[in-house]
């Protein structure tokens, strides 16, 4: 049996386990790798405090994701198939490495912020 997701370091695990598999994904990879031009390396900390907070509740994420997805749909439309995928591989992960509650709320969580940025950035 799989462990739920408890702390930070499960949130890093989850986090880079899913970036690294979307670095390399045929549908989505060139988005983060040559348009967005990802600095990981100040990215991932990001990605930390954001799912952290929105899984734990540490109220240490201070951000505008919506802001930062408008910017980039302006540079490369970002489509539903984007959305689909980017869901779809933050699952599998999460499937792949975790059980129990906050797991449900991880993969709850993924496909509500992709269908609320999607929303906003369809209504402009």
């Amino acid at each position: 049996m799989k462990q739920d997701i408890i702390n930070r370091s499960d949130i890093e695990l989850l986090v880079t386990t899913f970036y690294n598999k979307v670095k390399s994904d045929a549908v989505i990879g060139y988005i983060f790798n040559d348009i967005a031009k990802v600095n990981w390396e100040k990215h991932l900390p990001v990605m930390f405090d954001f799912w952290e907070n929105a899984l734990l509740f540490t109220g240490n994420y201070t951000g505008n994701p919506m802001e930062v997805h408008q910017r980039l749909n302006r540079a490369h439309p970002l489509t539903a198939e984007h959305f689909k995928c980017w869901t779809k591989l933050f699952t599998d992960t999460v499937d792949e490495l975790f059980e129990g509650d906050k797991a449900i709320l991880a993969k709850q969580r993924a496909l509500s912020i992709a269908t609320a940025i999607q929303v906003k950035l369809i209504k402009g």
